[in-house]
């Protein structure tokens, strides 16, 4: 039989998370005509009927507040290579889109140049979970590109191997 501990530290339950690997996407707008971002890797598919995925966003972020009213937001799925362009649009500096290719796209919208999908979404609803909302964006419309994602797992970024 397996022998489970309980839950005594948020090291331990990142650790466990930590066993899943999930791609990373970055979710981005216009806001007052500049580039605004930033990183998830908690995001799924959820419904093709309305076509709706979820992003799950720390309530103390500081972005999503400028994000959330947006009437359209840029998803764009991290491609291999886009290790960086992940680094800087999680890091806490206004300065995220340094060195980041983007390119606008309609209604506002903001897409990572190179990476494997784009997505074109608006904020459907916002779900209360925890020390998280969870975020269901709306897809209105999408492009993808034959480049393999980039993963996130064991706190580290890594690729798919051909098998």
């Amino acid at each position: 039989m397996i022998e489970l501990q309980p839950v005594t530290s948020n090291s331990r339950l990142r650790e466990a998370f930590g066993a899943f690997p999930s791609g990373v996407t970055a979710v981005c707008a216009l806001v007052d005509g500049m580039p605004h971002g930033m990183a998830a890797s908690s995001f799924t598919s959820v419904s093709l009927s309305p076509p709706l995925v979820s992003l799950c966003i720390q309530r103390t972020s500081s972005t999503w507040p400028r994000l959330r009213d947006r009437p359209r937001l840029g998803l764009s799925v991290l491609a291999e290579g886009q290790d960086e362009a992940a680094l800087r649009l999680s890091a806490r500096t206004d300065d995220r889109f340094r060195d980041v290719p983007w390119d606008a796209g309609p209604g506002g919208s903001v897409f990572l140049s190179g990476s494997s999908a784009w997505l074109q979404c608006s904020v459907h609803e916002e779900v209360p979970a925890g020390d998280h909302l969870i975020a269901l964006l709306e897809v209105h419309s999408l492009r993808t590109a034959p480049a393999p994602p980039l993963v996130f797992h064991g706190s580290r970024f890594r690729r798919l191997a051909a098998v």
